[in-house]
């Protein structure tokens, strides 16, 4: 970015709903944006040791930056983004980032790629997990920001892992099927994982093996597990958890779905409810019961794209859903 550009990002970045997370100070003014710049006015591209902003253009506009700079001998990039309000939403943050991690890659020797964020980012988070990165820390109060601390957490990825991203199937699966979970097998299904952002929603895999284990008493009775591991084209991919139908529970309940990070938005979700469809529906049921959490990334219109209609009660701060068939 150069001179020409500080207009606009003074005006982005003076927007509190963009600055909400960012470490610069209030007001960010255009003589502010004009010595940002200037610092990086001799550098024409990412050097080690410097940060530097990367214009992220539209149509010839800008309409955000990327920042990145080189540290440990140039093997580690950090990378950061800062998008205008009315451009968010449209994937650009992650296409901008997903180029700039590659462009990294293919002319640098860098090895590994960091990034830093506030844990009540969510929507940066879900760019950082799009382009693959996962969540490795939070440490608490230790990044200072306008004169206080705040928690600082951390996403990275490795070359390895880059491409091991790029290379996971995108395709909807030929034949998606359940599997027994076993004593022999357990801990494999055990590394299915969601994204970090997702946890707030479906439960990681330890906490579902203990509350199968310890199954919660509903209406005078524990509930009765039934688990299955989800299997695409004969890979490990998914779990799903019913309250299995009893005397005391008449009507199923999905407790868990969890399709692993690297097989997501392969319509697997859709092919395992199908399938626990058609497994109650030979038991002679004709329902089932689930709930979610709303917020940024619920899977609320999942659920309601297949049917679900919420029933009106909230249980726990869930939404109750059935659907019927």
């Amino acid at each position: 970015m150069r001179d020409a550009d500080a207009p606009v990002i003074a005006e982005y970045r003076s927007d509190p709903q963009i600055a909400l997370y960012q470490d610069w100070m209030m007001p960010y003014t255009l003589e502010m944006a004009r010595a940002r710049l200037a610092e990086q006015a001799h550098r024409s591209g990412v050097t080690e040791g410097h940060w530097i902003q990367l214009a992220i253009e539209r149509d010839g506009e800008v309409v955000g930056d990327l920042a990145c700079h080189l540290h440990s001998g140039g093997r580690i990039a950090e990378i950061g983004y800062t998008l205008r309000a009315e451009f968010h939403g449209n994937g650009y943050a992650t296409e901008a980032a997903g180029a700039l991690i590659d462009h990294l890659l293919a002319t640098t020797d860098v090895h590994r790629i960091e990034a830093s964020l506030d844990p009540e980012n969510v929507a940066s988070m879900r760019v950082l997990e799009a382009v693959g990165m996962q969540f490795e820390s939070l440490s608490l109060q230790s990044y200072a920001m306008r004169g206080g601390y705040v928690d600082d957490m951390r996403y990275a990825m490795s070359r390895n892992d880059r491409t091991a991203w790029s290379a996971r199937p995108r395709h909807a699966p030929t034949e998606v099927s359940f599997a027994p979970i076993t004593a022999d097998d357990s801990h494999l299904w055990a590394t299915l994982r969601t994204h970090r952002s997702q946890e707030r929603f479906v439960a990681p895999m330890a906490k579902s093996f203990r509350n199968a284990l310890f199954p919660e008493v509903v209406d005078g009775a524990p509930v009765r597990p039934w688990m299955r591991g989800v299997l695409a084209d004969g890979e490990r991919a998914g779990f799903v958890m019913l309250a299995d139908v009893t005397p005391h529970h008449p009507e199923a309940y999905l407790w868990r779905l969890l399709i692993d990070r690297m097989h997501q938005r392969r319509h697997i979700g859709i092919a395992v409810i199908d399938l626990v469809r058609s497994h109650l529906h030979a038991q002679g049921h004709r329902s089932l019961l689930t709930s979610w959490i709303d917020g940024p990334g619920s899977p609320r219109r999942f659920y309601e794209m297949l049917g679900f209609q919420p029933t009106g009660n909230v249980l726990d701060g869930e939404v109750e859903a059935r659907l019927t068939w």
